[in-house]
């Protein structure tokens, strides 16, 4: 079994904590108001993933690069929440967010959120972890019992858990959750009052930099490697009435998701550029450990695909068990004629 890793580092819990909160930048590397065309920008709203960590730099490095100027975009950046960002982006308050597909898949499935599609892949393998610190007796799943976990409530990590508990052999009953939001999830687990939270394996530099303490990773694809990790999503309504629109931006992001991992130092840089409280060494540190997810086993697929029969055996390993209440057909959720071709 691959063991995976999660990654952020910041100099002391407070950095750690002020990372999330962040902030936009209106700077991009051309001065005029308008795209590459000379045309008005088109202004869009994006979520990240989970506030402002090196993971989602990526989308200040295509401001920052001008590449979203150059597909046409002014592009306000805003910290995201987790799988909760469906919502926002189906309810029209963001136009596009990164978002596990497998939370997706349950939220959509289980009548929490509709009217948004997947439309590119950011990770081919899921980054979702338990995350625990040496010293609370957690070595193997089955240490969870009787252990009190946090994570925010819409977090796939969360939501996921049940299906992760059967197929590991833990139960579930036995294993409290209490809430966290994302800027303060390490922070509880530093303070002692939990005994570990919801992570992406790219956490753990994090981690250790603000407990002080060896970090300790589950991470999902143990039990199921067969789970995307985060796709970029937005609204049917984009979708169906602005599907060339969709379409830029998508390029536009992943060029500056191929960017970030080819210069992981810079993008770090970047991002510091743009939210002062981030670490730039622990911004490319979590990019370099990223960069194993989101290429695809066969070097020559494109960046950002998805597959229709793999994201049906997802589908299936869900329903097998139990945790979605329909059937759910691929293009309900993923609009393939929007996805980069392999």
């Amino acid at each position: 079994m691959r063991r995976l890793t999660r990654t952020v580092t910041a100099a002391a819990l407070a950095t750690a904590l002020a990372l999330v909160a962040g902030c936009s930048s209106d700077s991009d590397t051309s001065e005029n108001g308008g795209g590459g065309n000379g045309a008005a920008l088109e202004k869009v709203t994006y979520l990240t993933s989970f506030g402002n960590f090196g993971r989602d730099s990526y989308a200040w490095v295509a401001k920052d690069k001008g590449f979203f100027k150059e597909a046409g975009f002014e592009v306000d950046i805003k910290p995201g929440q987790g799988t909760g960002g469906v919502v926002q982006v189906a309810g029209g308050q963001a136009d596009f967010a990164p978002v596990d597909l497998t939370g997706a898949i349950l939220q959509f499935a289980n009548g929490q959120a509709q009217g948004f599609v997947a439309v590119a892949a950011v990770q081919q393998r899921t980054m979702a972890a338990i995350a625990t610190v040496e010293g609370k007796n957690i070595a193997t799943p089955k240490d969870l019992e009787g252990k009190k976990l946090a994570d925010t409530p819409t977090s796939v990590v969360r939501n996921l858990f049940p299906t992760y508990a059967r197929l590991a052999g833990i139960d579930a009953s036995k294993v409290t959750w209490v809430n966290g939001e994302a800027q303060t999830l390490i922070g509880m687990l530093g303070s002692g009052s939990v005994d570990g939270i919801g992570q992406f394996v790219v956490g753990q530099p994090t981690i250790e930099t603000v407990t002080k303490k060896k970090a300790v990773m589950l991470p999902y694809s143990n039990v199921m490697q067969d789970l995307y990790g985060n796709v970029l999503v937005t609204s049917t309504k984009n979708a169906k009435e602005k599907p060339e629109m969709v379409k830029r931006f998508t390029a536009a992001l992943l060029k500056g998701l191929e960017y970030s991992l080819a210069n992981p130092d810079e993008a770090g840089e970047i991002l510091k550029k743009n939210v002062p409280a981030a670490v730039p060494a622990a911004a490319a540190a979590e990019l370099k450990l990223m960069a194993a997810y989101v290429r695809s086993s066969n070097s020559g697929t494109a960046l950002g695909t998805l597959d229709e029969g793999r994201v049906a055996k997802v589908i299936s390993l869900l329903q097998g068990a139990g945790a979605i209440k329909r059937e759910v057909a691929p293009k309900e959720i993923i609009d393939f004629n929007l996805v980069p071709k392999a």
